[in-house]
């Protein structure tokens, strides 16, 4: 299947279509926080994304950058083939539960070892998600956790019609 043509890029703006596969890691200087049931249950400048062609970043943030309780394991898992073995949490903020939210690689490979100890969490269940004071937009679709600001470009993977990117 052939590629969408990226679409143009402004001045402070990232294209999608120009990040690696596989995934490159980068530590980012933003502080990133995540609101559910009312309350906020993250704050934290301590920020790792990882790029990768098509997506829009998906955001890491330290276990313990969550509010107590915040996160619960949850069953199930998956594979990556580059980050390796996931688990999953649900997580929960003001008596809201969102399941299967947050994933964490408890192990992960070579190259993403920074991602030990951190959880990405899919920002559409939430009441809202920031990066650097800018309220975040869902990838498209359910299975993707990326994170769509607006110096971020597509089009995204995870719409119709994206399964073949």
């Amino acid at each position: 299947m052939r590629h969408p043509s990226p679409d143009p890029v402004r001045d402070g703006q990232e294209s999608v279509w120009d990040y690696p596969r596989p995934p490159r890691l980068e530590r980012v200087a933003q502080r990133v926080t995540i609101d559910l049931g009312g309350e906020r249950i993250v704050d934290t400048d301590d920020v790792v994304r990882v790029l990768e062609t098509s997506h829009p970043p998906v955001y890491y943030l330290p276990i313990e950058a969550f509010a107590d309780g915040a996160l619960r394991p949850a069953a199930g898992s998956s594979f990556c083939e580059f980050k390796g073995a996931a688990t999953y949490f649900d997580v929960v903020g003001g008596g809201t539960v969102a399941e299967r939210a947050g994933w964490t690689y408890p192990t992960p490979t070579g190259a993403y070892a920074e991602l030990a100890g951190r959880v990405a969490v899919y920002p559409r269940p939430m009441d809202r998600c920031t990066v650097g004071g800018e309220e975040v937009v869902p990838q498209p679709g359910g299975f993707y956790g990326g994170w769509i600001t607006s110096w971020v470009v597509g089009p995204f993977k995870g719409g119709p019609g994206s399964l073949g990117w």
